[in-house]
């Protein structure tokens, strides 16, 4: 069953996927830098214009091309419709629970939270990299770097632009809502609508 289940994942993919190259270091695409979110839009307490200057800055040095390049590699990558945000520390500059500052152990230490919003983006995850099928995954990093084999590359070149580990988890569009709207934690949209899913 979970062979089953898998090889559907792996089939909601573009079959250019599975042989595509990543793009390089720098943001050297042929294709345009996908569509950002009104800057002036607030969630969670901030603007996006707020949060995408705080992830810069924490994460990339300030450095907007990495910014765009690590937008990109994700762009061309996930099916078409997919949302992608990122949450905690690297968007706020405090982690949610205990309120410790973002690499407050040091340059590189702290993480970045990266969630991929859509149907079709699910597959690409195991059954027992699921905590409910179809619906919330959980994150592959680390502690988890096997249970979504096709998003791997991805992850490690999203690892090599921001200088520290990056955890991808995949979830629907109303588990997000939960999040963002009804508790309140801050998400920085880095391409991609809640319509599109």
């Amino acid at each position: 069953m979970r062979t089953e289940f898998f090889i559907r994942g792996i089939a909601a993919f573009p079959k250019w996927y599975r042989t595509c190259s990543l793009p390089g270091m720098a943001l050297d695409s042929p294709h345009p830098p996908p569509a950002e979110p009104d800057p002036q839009h607030e969630q969670g307490g901030f603007t996006e214009a707020e949060k995408r200057a705080t992830f810069i800055r924490l994460v990339f040095q300030g450095d907007q091309e990495r910014y765009e390049a690590f937008r990109q590699a994700i762009a061309e990558v996930v099916p078409s419709g997919t949302r992608a945000i990122v949450r905690g520390s690297a968007v706020t500059g405090f982690r949610w629970k205990d309120e410790a500052r973002f690499d407050a152990d040091g340059l590189g230490t702290s993480d970045v939270d990266l969630t991929l919003v859509g149907a079709d983006v699910l597959g690409a995850f195991t059954l027992t990299g699921s905590y409910l099928p179809g619906v919330h995954t959980r994150p592959m990093g680390e502690n988890a770097p096997d249970i979504a084999p096709a998003l791997a590359e991805l992850r490690e070149h999203l690892t090599q632009l921001a200088g520290r580990p990056v955890n991808v988890q995949a979830s629907r569009d109303w588990i997000i809502a939960l999040r963002g709207e009804l508790i309140g934690q801050p998400y920085l949209t880095l391409f991609g609508s809640a319509e599109s899913e």
